[in-house]
């Protein structure tokens, strides 16, 4: 980080919100970029797919430039605090399956629900697995922020058409990256590609897919510093137009050539591919 991107640890630890929460809490400890900690991290991944502590581990040493600078100018500004007031805590209103059920057919919230429902997932388990990592909690507004980007990681799921399959975790991460630019999403993402190539032998044009990802997540506004309650109201087509959420070509065609080839795409390499998607908005 650079004098130019960022505040300094000092000049942080004296912003504050009106109610007095701490933008940075003087006790942070600001991670240092590791490449050689974050592939390391990578590899035993690779190896155990269920080890999700290590996706944590991942992004704490490949710490973004971007993250900080864009925490502060939500979290301190006038939209940010109405936001923290209506929306403290994502999860809770994101579980709440009957109270989404009320709202209108064809909405991003019945959406969301029969996605979480049918994959049997839900927003604390995902929370339960970020706290697997062991990392400190402060309470400051930068925690807000990313518990916002981690709290969503479904949601961007369900906008995005991606399923839960390799390919799909893969295209969100960058479909992410897109949003919020963060070296451990770029590893995760292309690397994950990657090691589908290396391990599927197949024609199926992942590089392909993972760069619309890319592409597609650069297009739409950042998810995580909208209104998610005014985002779940909204109908699932209308959200797709208005943010620019263009429909995938290349992830389609990966799956139409797996098929064709008598591969799964939902159990391409069981056994090889780590499923790091699900947790990897904790950063």
């Amino acid at each position: 980080m650079t004098e130019h991107t960022t505040v300094s640890n000092a000049v942080a630890a004296s912003l504050c919100a009106p109610d007095g929460t701490l933008f940075c809490d003087p006790a942070r400890e600001m991670p240092k970029r590791d490449v050689r900690k974050a592939l390391h991290h990578f590899r035993e991944l690779i190896k155990d797919k269920e080890d999700t502590a290590q996706v944590f581990k991942i992004y704490d040493a490949l710490p973004s430039k971007h993250f900080r600078p864009r925490a502060q100018s939500l979290t301190l500004s006038e939209r940010g605090e109405a936001l923290r007031a209506s929306e403290p805590f994502l999860p809770s209103i994101l579980d709440d399956h009957d109270a989404l059920r009320k709202l209108p057919k064809g909405s991003v919230a019945h959406a969301y629900v029969d996605f979480m429902e049918s994959e049997g997932l839900t927003a604390a388990g995902l929370v339960e697995e970020s706290e697997k990592s062991g990392r400190p909690r402060y309470g400051d507004l930068m925690e807000w922020y990313g518990f916002r980007q981690r709290d969503t990681h479904d949601l961007l799921h369900v906008l995005t058409g991606y399923g839960r399959d390799a390919l799909g975790e893969q295209c969100v991460l960058l479909f992410t990256h897109g949003q919020s630019p963060a070296p451990g999403h770029l590893l995760l993402g292309y690397a994950g590609a990657a090691n589908i190539k290396k391990t599927v032998k197949s024609k199926a044009p992942v590089f392909r897919a993972v760069r619309e990802a890319h592409r597609i997540g650069k297009a739409c506004p950042p998810i995580a510093e909208m209104s998610i309650r005014e985002l779940l109201a909204m109908d699932l087509a209308d959200v797709r137009k208005r943010f620019g959420i263009a429909e995938h070509k290349w992830y389609k065609k990966c799956h139409e050539v797996w098929r064709s080839e008598g591969i799964d795409p939902y159990d391409l390499m069981a056994k090889n591919m780590p499923a790091e998607g699900e947790a990897a908005l904790a950063a």
